[in-house]
């Protein structure tokens, strides 16, 4: 079984002041949205829809308050609103963490709107040039994740070669053993965790870094090379990404206050399916629209 390193969550310490790798990852982020949008700016196609290095600084800053604001927001509403709505306070507390990437996914869209309105485009224009410069981004969030040793995944097969111990999970996994005694009977968790504290689970944030992250991106990008229908770049990340997040989601751990819902599924999972249903009608209706302008055109 690998363990996981169990980094210091603190990259820097300057006195007082730390500097965490969870925000250097936002850091990371934005950067890697700044360079792929400036590649795309090399694209005879982009360049001829009158794109420029300052819009694209422009819609960083517009994109940095969606997605703070959006995700803050959504972590709130989605996941914990009985807590907030009994400690509202703590709803400003972002350093404790708590951000919700469909929370902050309505927040930039919500952003890339004023965008929009404020250079005369429509918003589908704007998401179309974003789409590709968000998911190496996404990437660098789950590596943040990894570093700090949370958003584990599920118990898996001790004999499995991705099977990680996480030495932050000691408590939950003294209440999952306790929980599932078939599958302990099964692994023969109990001599694992009276020996390591921990239990094997998946290693979920790299699975997001691979799919959500290097996989979508790679998809996005070779597709994006080339002149699409408007509303097509936009339609298949929604696709992508809720398809990388809801099959991620199988291996990853449920959240403790939530657990599953209905069908099985976690939280995330069903956030992700209105984004699939919405991606796959919006390909749809760009291709019909563009064939539709095409042919009054002739």
């Amino acid at each position: 079984m690998l363990i996981h390193p169990n980094f210091d969550p603190v990259a820097i310490h300057l006195g007082p002041l730390a500097v965490r790798w969870y925000g250097l990852m936002y850091l990371v982020a934005f950067i890697s949205a700044i360079v792929i949008g400036r590649l795309r700016l090399r694209l005879p196609y982009v360049a001829a829809q009158g794109w420029s290095a300052k819009d694209i600084d422009d819609m960083l800053f517009y994109g940095v308050l969606g997605t703070i604001l959006g995700g803050r927001i959504g972590y709130v509403l989605f996941y914990k609103a009985s807590y907030y709505a009994a400690h509202p306070l703590d709803i400003f507390k972002v350093w404790e963490g708590g951000m919700s990437f469909h929370g902050g996914f309505l927040g930039v869209t919500f952003a890339m709107v004023l965008f929009a309105y404020q250079r005369k485009r429509t918003w589908l224009q704007v998401t179309d040039f974003v789409a590709p410069m968000v998911p190496l981004g996404l990437a660098a969030g789950r590596l943040g994740n990894f570093i700090n040793g949370e958003l584990w995944g599920r118990v898996t097969d001790p004999a499995a070669a991705w099977a990680m111990l996480f030495q932050n999970s000691t408590n939950d996994d003294a209440i999952w053993l306790a929980k599932n005694p078939q599958l302990d009977a099964k692994w023969h968790l109990t001599e694992i965790f009276q020996r390591y504290h921990m239990l094997p689970r998946h290693p979920s944030q790299l699975y997001e870094i691979a799919l959500e992250g290097i996989v979508l991106f790679i998809v996005i990008w070779t597709f994006s090379r080339k002149p699409r229908p408007v509303g097509a770049i936009s339609a298949l990340f929604l696709i992508g990404y809720g398809l990388a997040r809801f099959t991620v989601e199988f291996a990853r751990e449920p959240d403790d206050y939530l657990g599953l819902l209905a069908l099985g599924l976690s939280m995330g999972q069903w956030l992700s399916l209105p984004m699939i249903v919405a991606g796959v009608i919006m390909l749809v209706w760009a291709y019909k629209r563009h064939r539709r302008v095409a042919a009054n055109a002739a």
